[in-house]
């Protein structure tokens, strides 16, 4: 199993030069199992989401599953605005939390309607499937996916663990680890190989991370630790965490090995992961 990063950023795109070398859009990961040429399974749906020609080659459409971890508009911006998705030819299945007794059109048209946005799901070209799903196994698919829930504010989130070839992703981009983790979702990240984790504030920034519901650094680091992940990819970046601050943010962890965690990185768009 493999994974490409394209988008690193929670809450808001965050363009210009000192956002660079880490970029600049939000949450969006390819992943790619067995021996397949494309991605087939795409975690969120932010403006990284935009990147997903460029892997599949151009005028390519997207054959596959688009998992979203919950609704806020920096995990959807992108589905409207992706060529390989939006096209003719491609056949997409969106799954994202139920919630509400709404179905997972429903749910998405809340905010891709108009007036808060020209078209409806209805709009996108292709053949489009959504569906609102409980926690556990999403289906018999391969690679197979398991969805826990998490805690975050505003509307019900979810991670996601994916299984293939032998080894194991979870993706957690948006999580208050700190509000508490339930043991079923603790026995779903256990023993994890990689682990892509929220770590959108510092230690000193605590408040606000519990105000909106996000992890730390350090948060990040201990939940790797308690689950044994073989490694921990810091995602879900601030907007505001220039290119110089993330480095810091990476000196200062390889410093500390990583506080019981094999190997931690900090995710770059257009970093490629062997899983």
């Amino acid at each position: 199993m493999r994974l490409q990063v394209l988008g690193v950023r929670g809450s808001t795109a965050a363009p210009g030069p000192s956002f660079v070398r880490y970029g600049g859009h939000t949450a969006c990961v390819a992943v790619w199992t067995g021996d397949e040429a494309d991605p087939t399974l795409l975690l969120d749906a932010g403006t990284g989401l935009r990147a997903v020609p460029q892997v599949l080659g151009a005028g390519r459409p997207f054959v596959g599953t688009v998992a979203l971890s919950h609704l806020h508009w920096d995990h959807v911006q992108g589905l409207p605005f992706c060529p390989a998705v939006d096209h003719d030819h491609s056949q997409v299945r969106v799954i994202l939390p139920a919630q509400n007794h709404k179905s997972g059109f429903d749910l998405l048209a809340q905010s891709m309607s108009p007036p808060a946005f020209p078209i409806d799901p209805s709009g996108l070209r292709g053949d489009w499937r959504f569906d609102a799903v409980d926690v556990g196994h999403v289906d018999a698919s391969t690679p197979s996916i398991e969805a826990f829930a998490v805690a975050h504010k505003g509307g019900r989130t979810f991670g996601y663990r994916v299984d293939a070839d032998g080894r194991s992703l979870a993706y957690v981009p948006d999580h208050a680890p700190q509000a508490g983790v339930s043991e079923a979702t603790l026995d779903v990240l256990h023993g994890v190989d990689v682990l892509v984790h929220d770590a959108q504030f510092l230690s000193h920034e605590s408040v606000v991370a519990d105000a909106y519901g996000h992890a730390t650094v350090e948060g990040a680091l201990e939940l790797a630790a308690k689950v044994s992940a073989g490694r921990l990819v810091l995602f879900h970046h601030a907007p505001g965490r220039t290119d110089d601050a993330l480095d810091a943010i990476a000196a200062e962890v390889g410093e500390r090995n990583g506080r019981g965690v094999e190997r931690v990185v900090v995710a770059a768009e257009g970093m490629t992961i062997e899983v």
